[in-house]
């Protein structure tokens, strides 16, 4: 049921972090997977980690900011394996600083990688998955969208956004057979959330290594959260296991969100 032979998937941001690992995890389940990104270099070794996989592979740098990048890299798609069956909005980009030093710029960078691009990307997409009868979209966006982060109210905002359009976009696809449908990761092991905890034990005056450990401990499963944990729960998403789910936005976070969500 976990089957994604012959499906196609396309990963914005798959080069590194919880995209490579999602498209790792979805190709490992049978389904092609087309990667774009900023970095060739990530991009080129993910692409031929993909392949020893044997499933079809193909990545293009494209910055997600820019719409022609982005219409460029699904008819990219599109024409190389024929068309669009998943889409996992990953890609994301923010400073992790307080209110006072963000500025225009920041903010409305953020809001242009983030929630924008999602919207380019299902709107690219949705023609070739109203074409096949059916289509997964998956929004990986983030806790912050339930909860105050001092040094990270770009992503609160941005994330919250991305919660909303997901709901939003669920109710109008439907019946079309396309759901949709928003991970929300917490505090996972990647390269962008390690500069996060070191700016927080800079400005706190402690190390790295304690930061960390604290942050563990404030898990009920007492661990902190991989990039894998994030890329099984899309696959569901993107499985048949998920075929009357739709519409929801769901926490992986090790227990440590603290609202109650109804």
């Amino acid at each position: 049921m976990l089957n994604l032979n012959n499906k196609t998937a396309i990963v914005t941001g798959g080069g590194r972090g919880i995209g490579r690992n999602v498209a790792l995890t979805l190709a490992r389940a049978g389904a092609n997977v087309a990667i774009c990104g900023r970095t060739r270099e990530t991009l080129e070794s993910t692409v031929q980690d993909l392949r020893a996989l044997g499933v079809e592979a193909w990545s293009l740098v494209a910055d997600v900011k820019d719409l022609a990048q982005v219409e460029a890299f699904v008819n990219f798609v599109v024409e190389s394996a024929g068309g669009v069956d998943l889409l996992i909005n990953n890609a994301v980009s923010s400073l992790s600083a307080p209110f006072d030093e963000q500025t225009d710029e920041h903010w409305q960078h953020h809001i242009d990688v983030k929630l924008m691009a999602y919207i380019r990307m299902a709107r690219l997409c949705l023609p070739s998955m109203r074409e096949r009868g059916s289509g997964r979209i998956v929004n990986i966006g983030g806790m912050t969208a339930r909860i105050v982060a001092p040094l990270r109210i770009t992503n609160g905002i941005v994330n919250a956004g991305v919660s909303n359009f997901t709901k939003q976009l669920a109710n109008q696809v439907g019946k079309d057979g396309i759901t949709v449908n928003c991970v929300h990761p917490g505090f996972t092991a990647t390269d962008r959330m390690m500069m996060n905890v070191e700016r927080r034990a800079r400005d706190e005056g402690v190390s790295v290594e304690s930061m960390l450990a604290e942050t563990a401990k404030e898990m009920p499963l007492g661990r902190i959260i991989e990039p894998d944990d994030i890329a099984n729960t899309v696959l569901f998403f993107c499985s048949s296991l998920a075929e009357m789910v739709t519409g929801q936005s769901i926490a992986v976070d090790g227990g440590s969100g603290t609202s109650i969500n109804y």
